[in-house]
């Protein structure tokens, strides 16, 4: 698993870099419109090969990117699970980092999205020693805000806003609702657990 450059490890997945033998479980993901249902366009497997190079580049000096999520059973590439800065000046300040997923859909449900980012959010405040960390989505995606609750985030109802870049054609997925987690909240949880 070296050639990954693991940067996470949960007790069922590893979190790592992308390969190229990683490309059509990319392109599967950019293209199922159940996996896109609450994003307002679909990816050719041109644009998600882009994406795939732009991730494995995304990961700059402070280590932020999305990573391959793999299981450690059969090494295969179930999808992506990290962190960015969503770059929505006028909604977030421009150091604030979101927590993201997205994994194919013959791995939903049986918790491998919160598995990894719990990994993921553990990382952020352990290594990377961020402040806080958001996550953001459309109100009717129940699975990411399912996601958000059960590692953690809560909601901050006065910071919901119209994504800038939806456009008008899909006015049902403007609206988005925000979660998150500061340092201390993330630390008094840890400690509860013990």
């Amino acid at each position: 698993m070296s050639e990954r450059g693991v940067i996470v490890e949960t007790p069922r997945l590893i979190l790592g870099t992308w390969l190229p033998s990683d490309r059509d479980l990319f392109r599967e993901i950019n293209a199922d419109p159940k996996v896109m249902e609450f994003f307002p366009f679909r990816r050719s497997h041109e644009e998600a090969d882009t994406f795939l190079a732009k991730l494995n580049g995304m990961a700059t000096e402070d280590g932020l990117g999305f990573y391959a999520v793999v299981s450690k059973e059969t090494l295969e590439p179930m999808g992506f699970c990290g962190l960015s800065r969503p770059n929505l000046l006028g909604v977030f300040p421009e150091q604030m980092v979101e927590i993201g997923w997205r994994l194919a859909t013959r791995y939903w449900g049986n918790g491998y999205a919160t598995e990894a980012a719990k990994g993921i959010l553990d990382w952020a405040f352990v290594t990377k020693n961020l402040d806080a960390v958001v996550s953001f989505a459309v109100e009717a995606n129940h699975r990411s805000t399912g996601v958000m609750k059960r590692i953690g985030l809560h909601r901050i109802e006065g910071l919901d806003f119209d994504h800038p870049r939806v456009p008008d054609t899909h006015p049902h997925l403007k609206r988005h609702v925000v979660y998150a987690v500061t340092r201390d909240e993330w630390k008094r949880r840890m400690l509860s657990r013990a």
